[in-house]
């Protein structure tokens, strides 16, 4: 079973949509709710502008049933890449762009400390 916690980023699939927020089905048996309010900081006339059933998503979990096995979740302050239609999807770089320049940066800081000493 999972040990989720409330503030955590987790991945699931989107398995209904209603007027009032999309449901979301996760490995671990839990189940959850991004309501409305909790899709996207601007106003969202229509879940289906932004979610599928099937699609993927990353949802921040604002609170746990662990009795129920429920999620309170949210996609409004998670950072990830929109397409056109405001459909939250995974970034195809993830945190490649990050790796790529961390060994540089390690170096420019060790050279800036050096000077500085």
């Amino acid at each position: 079973m999972a040990d989720y916690t409330i503030g955590s980023i987790i991945k699931g699939q989107v398995t209904g949509i209603e007027k009032y927020g999309a449901f979301v089905s996760f490995e671990s048996g839990y189940t959850g709710l991004v309501h409305i309010s909790e899709i996207a900081n601007d106003f969202v006339k229509d879940v289906h502008d932004f979610f599928e059933v099937g699609q993927y998503v990353y949802c921040q979990i604002l609170d746990i049933d662990k009795e129920n096995l429920q999620l309170r979740l949210s996609t409004k302050n998670i950072n990830y890449k929109m397409n056109n239609k405001g459909k939250v999807k995974e970034s195809r770089l993830g945190f490649l762009p990050l790796k790529n320049k961390l060994n540089e940066w390690i170096a420019d800081k060790i050279s800036e400390i050096k000077n500085n000493s």
